[in-house]
């Protein structure tokens, strides 16, 4: 059994999982909130997208829209909803994020279904050979975007005045308030970037596995895995779990009895990341 070509085609999925894990990880490190809506938001922008390339619009207007969508439906809750919990315990925090989640989710069913859809990118006509294995440039660009955000991000939380608000408020947010840091422009630019993430990232599993607005929503599964496995810290450990989650997952793929249930394998994943590094994320949600 040559399980390699669905290794290889799991770096596609595994980069969108790393995408997500990473915006993730960036919201809770400058907010402390674990956002449940992340893949909510970024199935409303897919299905914009989509919507757009139906009525005939260039794919670059679609997809500008999507990001455009899923980053102002995250401005628009960090910005209005986020700060009447900022100062609730983290879960209730967290819990928070599954209203906007349920709304969007019944607005998406409402006005598109729950029929699966599929975007189509050109990229997906033209592939390179890799062990005799045909890659996509969708995969390559997916797995090219998520490293270059990482990169991006670290050089934001490192050099710029932004991410030094960002990390002071994720080591003491009243202390931070007391020196001076703009909290609430602080929070409100890290929802931003979370939800440009959750754009592309939505955009990207659009395309590689279906459009569905449930679907699409569990998102936040696998990343949430990915964001643990990170010790809800590291960018890089983040990145690298995403990815090989999604390589976890596609190499089941082959196994006849236990193929039906690889769309679990995040959730087991999750479960297991829970088990073995529960007191890491214990301590960095009572950090929090």
């Amino acid at each position: 059994m040559n399980i390699l070509p669905f290794i290889i085609s799991g770096f596609g999925i595994g980069a969108v999982y790393a995408l997500s894990g990473v915006g993730l990880v960036v919201l809770f490190r400058a907010t402390g909130v674990l956002n449940f809506a992340f893949g909510a938001f970024g199935a409303m922008g897919a299905h914009c997208a989509w919507q757009l390339l139906e009525w005939k619009m260039p794919l670059a207007i679609a997809i500008l829209a999507a990001v455009a969508v899923s980053t102002a439906i995250s401005f628009l809750y960090g910005r209005i909803f986020a700060p009447m919990l900022s100062h609730r315990d983290t879960v209730v925090r967290a819990v928070g994020t599954l209203a906007p989640a349920l709304v969007l989710i019944a607005v998406m069913g409402v006005t598109w279904g729950e029929l699966p859809r599929r975007l189509q990118f050109p990229t997906d006509q033209i592939f390179v050979s890799l062990f005799a294995v045909r890659l996509t440039y969708t995969r390559i660009i997916a797995l090219l975007l998520a490293v270059a955000m990482v990169v991006a991000i670290t050089l934001l939380l490192s050099r710029t005045r932004l991410g030094l608000d960002m990390r002071a408020l994720a080591n003491d947010r009243d202390l931070s308030a007391v020196l001076g840091v703009r909290v609430l422009h602080t929070e409100t630019a890290a929802w931003i970037i979370t939800g440009i993430f959750s754009g592309l990232a939505g955009l990207l599993l659009a395309d590689l596995v279906r459009l569905q607005g449930t679907f699409l929503t569990l998102l936040v599964i696998p990343a949430i895995a990915a964001a643990i496995l990170g010790q809800l810290r590291s960018l890089w450990e983040t990145a690298a779990a995403g990815i090989l989650i999604g390589i976890a997952e596609a190499a089941l793929t082959p196994i006849a009895w236990i193929s039906p249930y690889r769309a679990a394998a995040p959730f087991i994943i999750a479960l297991a990341a829970v088990t073995i590094l529960g007191g890491t994320a214990k301590a960095a949600l009572k950090d929090r």
